[in-house]
């Protein structure tokens, strides 16, 4: 017997879907009261943070479902129907661009049975369909063809199956970012002080900046957290951890002088919990030599000024909170996608001044890839670091052991020639202030939570 089709055969009677509503349980929604657990004050980390579930669930409600996270870059985005998959906390995510090249984002998932309506990491298409049973959406998100329709009844609308849209994506100078949260504040505002360090980075150029190489991606075994608050406010680890690799670089072969090693330098504080840091020295430079040959550092100064091109511009390391990182000395951004409390992903472009010749382009991107690829030689120290501290983390007695975050207290100051609160190179005081947020937004309830919501 054949069945019938849209075409062929007159559809039969279905009654009318019921208006359906359902409501979770309240003990789904249990929360942890982590608020002793994290002494920013004192200094002090409760191990428990990085190894526990419950934890890291009350992260994905908490943190990321509420925290500007970072998407993609607009360079990836070029004409209608080009789009890039990514995760938000742990939610797959289709980043587009539209036919009115406006760049949205959705929940990757179907809302018929849940499966993914794109398996691709990135390309170019009209529309995106499920494999499971062939709904499909527009660039726009709205449920556009659904097979065998009739049999949903006249009350059946498309309209209300669309995809889940990220209600708030933004953009700042070329870096795209989402928030789950309807009414969270802009993006500019969250990213606040933290903009005049950022840009020493990716305002160099007036035309912006383009993304090379692709995106690079590789597991790691620890928390998300151990690499974000590194990024943030760990210049301390760089002449023990990277021995070998400084002495790879430097023209000697026997690491960088003294004077260079140990050279003073900043570290910038956010109360929205991002952190900076970098060494402030007349001679700090680009170390790949033609990257350093290609710039007009004169000209930099008169762009930037001279306390960025002096600072922020070349060597250092920054997060935007939570999980977001970078290092301008060789244009390297990076996300670090939770995978839970014990594995994350990282996800690495490198991201370059866009009116650079090919040949600095390319000697940048392999610098990249020999530093801070997924085999670089600072790189994996790092991964080695944090994959050591995880795998002990989990010890009854050394679970309950607190770790020490007191590097730099009392450090903290105005500096009238760098925005924001500042403390020395060598200091914890970003770390402290990147757990002090994170302790405010796991013991406050997140929009979603609330009434109404």
């Amino acid at each position: 017997m054949t069945a019938p089709t849209d075409e062929t055969a007159e559809a039969p009677e279905v009654k009318t879907p019921p208006i359906g509503k359902l409501e979770r349980p309240d003990n789904l929604a249990t929360t942890l009261d982590v608020s002793t657990m994290v002494d920013p004050d004192g200094g002090l980390v409760d191990r428990g943070i990085f190894t526990e579930e419950a934890v890291y669930k009350q992260e994905m409600k908490r943190i990321f479902a509420r925290s500007w996270l970072f998407l993609a870059h607009e360079d990836q985005f070029k004409r209608p129907g080009d789009f890039f998959q990514t995760f938000m906390g742990e939610d797959p995510i289709l980043v587009s661009m539209n036919r009115k090249k406006e760049i949205k984002a959705f929940l990757n998932s179907c809302r018929h049975r849940g499966a993914r309506v794109c398996r691709a990491d990135f390309g170019t298409t009209k529309n995106f369909t499920c494999t499971y049973h062939g709904w499909s959406f527009d660039l726009d998100g709205n449920l556009a063809n659904v097979p065998n329709e009739y049999a949903y009844g006249e009350g059946f609308d498309k309209k209300d199956w669309g995809l889940v849209e990220v209600p708030n994506v933004q953009s700042y100078k070329g870096l795209i970012f989402g928030n789950w949260d309807p009414n969270a504040i802009p993006l500019e505002d969250a990213l606040g002080d933290l903009r005049w360090y950022l840009d020493a980075f990716i305002d160099r150029d007036p035309e912006g900046t383009t993304v090379v190489g692709g995106v690079m991606k590789w597991v790691l075994d620890g928390n998300w957290k151990l690499a974000a608050e590194q990024f943030a406010t760990d210049w301390y680890h760089v002449n023990m951890s990277h021995a070998s690799a400084l002495m790879v670089m430097s023209p000697t072969g026997r690491g960088p002088k003294k004077e260079i090693a140990e050279r003073p330098g900043k570290q910038f504080v956010s109360p929205n919990g991002h952190g900076a840091g970098f060494p402030v020295h007349e001679r700090n430079r680009f170390d790949n030599s033609v990257v350093h040959d290609y710039y007009d550092y004169d000209a930099l100064r008169e762009r930037l000024g001279d306390k960025r091109v002096t600072g922020p511009m070349t060597n250092g390391h920054a997060t935007v909170f939570p999980s977001f990182s970078y290092l301008p000395v060789n244009g390297s951004i990076r996300v670090w996608h939770p995978k839970g409390p014990n594995k994350m992903e990282v996800w690495a472009w490198t991201v370059l001044d866009k009116s650079m010749p090919e040949e600095v382009r390319e000697a940048q991107r392999l610098h990249n890839l020999r530093t801070f690829g997924p085999s670089g030689i600072f790189e994996q120290d790092d991964g080695e670091n944090w994959s050591e501290c995880q795998a002990i983390a989990g010890g009854f007695i050394t679970n309950r052991v607190a770790l020490n975050y007191q590097m730099g207290i009392g450090t903290e100051k105005e500096d009238p020639d760098y925005p924001g609160t500042t403390s020395e190179l060598f200091s914890d005081a970003a770390g402290r202030s990147f757990y002090r947020k994170w302790r405010e937004l796991m013991s406050t309830p997140a929009w979603h939570e609330k009434e109404g919501n």
